[in-house]
């Protein structure tokens, strides 16, 4: 049986993604449970029927009891706090909205979270292998242009920073430091007073919103 991790060597972030109390977290026709039980004494099978039954104490309880783990797997997969909790949380907004396809005959609920663990932070690994492709790609953009005085490079440099005035304030600076001044993501935060998480979420959505900018344009002249 798998085993968390104690708190106090890897502490998860708290739950504060999942609004148990919301519609959207209750299927159709599933009752509240109201029961008086002591979750924090159940069993790991009994907290997998409440699991299973919709109970909201006993998706805490079982964030209690594995997030440490999940935590721990991620942090050391991906190498960064910031993209730990993140796949943490996602973690169990997933367990929580698919806890019908959950069956206790075919694993316990400690392993289907870990194998939600692995996918989300497979997920999380080509999240960045796609930012730093398209970084990449751009920061190439960025020298062609620079050395270059011919109309479409002008038309390529003229794109780029169209694209970054339709950005919002903030994340239109971390973009600028990033691509023009050629900074980190932890110089950016030094620089901005952003938290470097936040800095990373900024150019992340960017660098998306330039892609899909660049496919639209481009696509249909790529016959």
């Amino acid at each position: 049986m798998l085993m968390p991790t104690p708190q106090s060597t890897i502490a998860a972030p708290p739950l504060v993604m999942i609004d148990v109390r919301s519609r959207s977290g209750r299927r159709r026709g599933e009752r509240r449970t109201v029961s008086p039980i002591a979750f924090d004494t159940l069993d790991d099978r009994a907290l997998a029927e409440q699991f299973s039954a919709g109970d909201e104490r006993a998706l805490r309880e079982a964030y209690a009891r594995w997030s440490p783990l999940v935590f721990r797997l991620a942090l050391r997969s991906l190498g960064d706090r910031t993209d730990a909790e993140d796949v943490t949380q996602q973690v169990y907004l997933a367990a929580w909205r698919g806890r019908a396809t959950f069956d206790a005959s075919r694993s316990t609920l400690s392993a289907w979270i870990v194998g939600i663990t692995k996918h989300r932070i497979a997920d999380a690994h080509e999240a960045r292998s796609r930012a730093r492709r398209l970084e990449e790609s751009l920061v190439a953009e960025a020298s062609v242009a620079a050395t270059t005085g011919a109309d479409d490079d002008f038309a390529e440099r003229a794109m780029v920073a169209e694209e970054l005035d339709r950005l919002e304030p903030v994340p239109r600076r971390v973009m600028r430091l990033a691509f023009y001044d050629q900074l980190s993501h932890s110089q950016i935060a030094e620089a901005t007073g952003l938290p470097i998480g936040t800095v990373k979420s900024h150019v992340r959505r960017s660098l998306q919103r330039l892609r899909s900018r660049w496919e639209v344009d481009d696509g249909p002249h790529r016959a």
